[in-house]
């Protein structure tokens, strides 16, 4: 793994040198060409003719989920151009900016990229240690790598990454790395509570004709000040001309300014925090345990107010065209306070979690939710605007959606922090070196340590667990206590073992290497010390990371195994050894190793979650949040559904082959480089057949209806009834459906399929059609032969004749129905036209209907008024 002192240009071959630094135009197929090569691509309409513009008042701002930039134009809070960066999909991103250049460092892998805004050409790209540990930083044409575990500054060349001269070093853990608005880069270094500015050196002529090292042409630490009692814990926030620095041990916030160094006591109740940038001459200090805001100007502390909610994720609040923005992850919202420290507005909060990053540039304030859609753009007025960052969507379905966060933990019980443990201490020359494990906080953070003995006491930050006390007396034996503070006050004290000091102290390890293994563990090891002719009888291992220095140990041995989650993984760490020898004196400490990241397998994927594919056979769909990546990015899971195994990159998959109606475990494992986490477990079942439960039946004569439920086996169900001769009625509810045009009282069979993605569910219900009667009719007339017209059968044509056919056909008369008479009607035929004249009220038709009459035979329609309104369409046809 390259580190910033071999920092070099890993894509220049093959690349026609440019002839200017500043300006230029590219071409739309230019552009095509160059991000093809560099494996970027521009997405979403007329992103090539964008390509070439440079909005003053824009902001590149990142999306975990897409794995792509998104520039947003800051006057109209739209996104102008999207680009999609390869193999970065949910990783943490560092992004660092100016209106010419663009540097993207990659936090899982320690890529780091520079991108040329106005061709959108990617001029160079290198590689650093992955993790926490290491930042850049950029200042119109200057960039710098800061590793504040090693202590080491080292300016690149923006175009190509070359380094440029001589590093700055410092000793390792120092903070800080950002620029003030005069081009000054700030460091705090908390082992000698000192903060210093280092300026860059000119750029070469052309990109990568870097002056070798040595030549002269370097990064120059240009001031230094005095800011705090050496190994306190110090947080930095660059000004428009100067720097704030806070004393998170002691609660005091120093501005060093224009040579002038000022120091404002707080009164705070823990551990604040500060931006890394502050526009204006207000300091917003952040203290996140109790949710207070301290506003410090000038002149001292000027107000305090409370930031709405509970629990204790805010991040430090930013200073903006005179009011506090102040985000607070857990709810998904940025809370707006004007200069009096009044809530004036909320920002988001609808359910959306994940980190905020607030930035202000260009006269706008940015608020970026890397793991959403969604970002907004606040103007000098305060007017907040919400911008799309998918706009243009032309890569596909959105993300899955951020499911809900658990309800937040219970408050555990506060207060004052418990004895610290292994207080140990070591004698050297006229001086001795105490260190201890970390005390318990019992629910407030620690704010500092303090050490007694020898007549001092010494106050450290809470995460510089050692410390070295001088001016002793050799010969003389002494013993030192030492307690933690928090919010609630002093912890008791545990003492150390007696030290005496002399002036025969071994020499040191001459080097120390470190290396992270894939079980979580750290291996670190070391050449036999010089006793300087006493025996070695141990060796104290101290880790450093950025802003802090703790023992992790002691070893008889030449190495150590720093237990796995003893350090934290994903952030970079660099260890120095101490030789004590058999009378208990200790040597300085030993070169500092190289860096490494502790990482192990994976954590066990989040909210894990299984279902059932409504519209397929035997397939289960599973989805989950990434696990926790311990060190290492996840690199695939490995997913099981009931015995099928296959593996994916993304946190969601589709398996099928599975049996109907089948209950399956599903389980999930995330992969890295140290190999497969815990499982997570869930279970599903595939879409079984439907089944039908027949609730009733009803009928008219003509018309049957089924009533029913359908358990649709996790899918969706297509519901049908039908009849043997007719066709299927779709029941669209699934809960009922009529049949009509049915024979009256007939016997039905009624067959209700329910249909789904695995298959088909009947059941059947008999149910018989209503009988239908008429009533033979037949009304004598008022003259003559009409007065006996109807009153019983006589030769030739008569009404309420009966035939076999539907005509009146004497050889196929059946007989002669007396008024009055009701039949059963079963069905309707076309035959001959019968008129009924005066005898049934002018009735002519060619319908016949069949009757039981002697079985089942044919009366014209004419004579024969049916029951319930002499409707003849509600027969079917025979």
């Amino acid at each position: 793994m390259a580190t910033i002192d071999d920092a070099v240009s890993t894509g220049r071959e093959g690349r026609t040198r440019r002839s200017r630094w500043r300006g230029g135009l590219v071409t739309v197929g230019t552009v095509g060409a160059l991000l093809a090569a560099m494996g970027l691509t521009v997405l979403g309409l007329g992103a090539a003719d964008n390509a070439v513009a440079n909005y003053d008042a824009s902001s590149w701002l990142w999306s975990a989920a897409r794995s792509e930039m998104a520039r947003v134009n800051g006057i109209t809070a739209r996104v102008d151009t999207r680009m999609e960066v390869p193999d970065a999909r949910r990783h943490p991103m560092q992004v660092i900016q100016t209106d010419r250049l663009l540097i993207l460092r990659d936090l899982n892998t320690g890529q780091v990229s520079s991108l040329d805004l106005a061709t959108l050409q990617i001029t160079a790209s290198t590689r650093t240690t992955p993790g926490l540990g290491v930042n850049v930083a950029l200042h119109e044409d200057a960039a710098f790598v800061v590793d504040a575990v090693q202590g080491i500054v080292r300016q690149l060349d923006p175009r190509s990454l070359a380094p440029v001269g001589e590093p700055v070093r410092y000793p390792p853990g120092i903070t800080g790395g950002a620029f003030d608005g005069e081009g000054r880069l700030w460091i705090a270094v908390p082992a000698e509570g000192t903060v210093s500015a280092v300026t860059a050196a000119e750029l070469p002529s052309e990109p990568g004709s870097a002056a070798p090292a040595g030549a002269g042409v370097s990064p120059k630490k240009v001031e230094t000040y005095e800011v705090a009692e050496p190994s306190h814990e110090l947080i930095v926030s660059t000004l428009d001309d100067g720097v704030a620095v806070l004393d998170r041990t002691s609660g005091a916030l120093v501005r060093v300014q224009r040579g002038e160094v000022s120091r404002t006591p707080l009164a705070i109740a823990g551990p604040g925090a500060l931006p890394a940038r502050t526009s204006g001459p207000k300091v917003p200090v952040t203290v996140s345990g109790d949710r207070t805001v301290h506003v410090v100007g000038a002149g001292g502390e000027e107000r305090a107010f409370t930031v709405p909610g509970r629990g204790d994720g805010l991040s430090p609040a930013v200073a903006w065209a005179d009011r506090y923005y102040c985000a607070d992850e857990a709810a998904g919202a940025v809370y707006s306070f004007d200069a009096n420290g009044q809530l004036v507005d909320t920002i988001g909060g609808k359910g959306s979690t994940g980190p905020l990053e607030l930035e202000v540039r260009e006269n706008r304030l940015f608020i970026n939710a890397p793991d959403s859609s969604t970002a907004r753009v606040v103007d000098d007025k305060h007017q907040v605007r919400e911008v799309n960052k998918y706009a243009n969507d032309v890569l596909g379905g959105d993300p899955p959606p951020v499911p809900p966060p658990p309800p937040p933990p219970k408050k555990p019980k506060v207060g004052k922090p418990s004895a610290p443990r292994s207080v140990t201490a070591s004698a050297g020359n006229a001086q001795a070196r105490v260190s201890w494990r970390p005390a318990a906080a019992n629910g407030a953070e620690i704010i500092r340590y303090v050490v007694e003995g020898a007549g001092q006491r010494r106050e450290v930050g809470a995460n510089q667990r050692s410390v070295e006390i001088t001016g002793l007396t050799n010969g003389e034996t002494y013993r030192f206590s030492v307690h933690a503070v928090n919010a609630k006050g002093d912890g008791p004290a545990r003492a150390s073992n007696p030290v005496t000091p002399t002036a025969a102290v071994p020499d040191p390890p001459a080097s120390v290497t470190a290396e992270a293994r894939p079980d979580g563990t750290v291996l670190v090891k070391w050449p036999v010390a010089n006793g300087q002719g006493n025996t070695i009888a141990k060796y104290a291992v101290t880790a450093a990371s950025a802003g802090a220095n703790a023992p992790v140990g002691e070893s008889a041995k030449r190495e150590l195994v720093v237990p796995a989650g003893e350090l934290e993984y994903g952030t970079q760490y660099a260890f120095t050894v101490v030789a004590v020898n058999d009378r208990g004196a200790g040597s300085t400490a030993s070169p500092v190793s190289n860096s490494v990241v502790p990482f192990a397998a994976p954590g066990q994927p989040v909210d894990l979650r299984a279902s059932t594919v409504a519209d397929q056979p035997g397939t289960v769909a599973v989805q989950w949040s990434p696990a926790p990546a311990n060190g290492r990015p996840v690199t695939r899971y490995l997913v099981d559904v009931g015995g099928r195994a296959s593996e994916v990159t993304d946190t969601r998959a589709t398996v099928n082959g599975l049996g109907d109606g089948q209950n399956v475990t599903v389980k999930v494992k995330a992969v890295n480089e140290a190999g497969p986490g815990p499982e997570a477990t869930a279970t599903a079942r595939t879409v079984a057949q439907p089944r039908i439960t027949v609730t009733g039946s009803s009928a008219t004569a003509t018309a049957v209806t089924v009533t029913f439920t359908v358990d649709a086996g996790g899918g969706k169900a297509d519901c049908t009834v039908s009849v043997p001769g007719e066709a299927p009625v779709q029941a669209r509810n699934c809960a009922s459906a009529t049949v009509s045009g049915l024979t009256p009282g007939t016997k039905y069979t009624a067959t209700v399929t329910a249909s789904n993605a695995a298959g088909k569910g009947t059941e059947t219900r008999a149910q018989d059609t209503d009988p239908l009667y008429g009533i033979a009719t037949c009304n004598n007339g008022p003259d003559g032969d009409q007065r006996t017209y109807c009153d019983k059968e006589i030769g030739g044509r008569n009404g309420n004749e009966v035939f076999r056919v539907t005509r009146q056909d004497n050889d196929q008369q059946a007989g002669w129905a007396k008024p009055g008479t009701r039949l059963k009607a079963y069905c309707r035929k076309q035959g001959e036209n019968v008129d009924s004249w005066i005898y049934n009220n002018q009735k002519q038709s060619t319908w016949w209907v069949q009757v039981e009459f002697g079985g089942k035979n044919y009366i014209p329609w004419a004579w024969l008024n049916l029951e319930g309104g002499d409707n003849i369409n509600v027969l079917p046809t025979c």
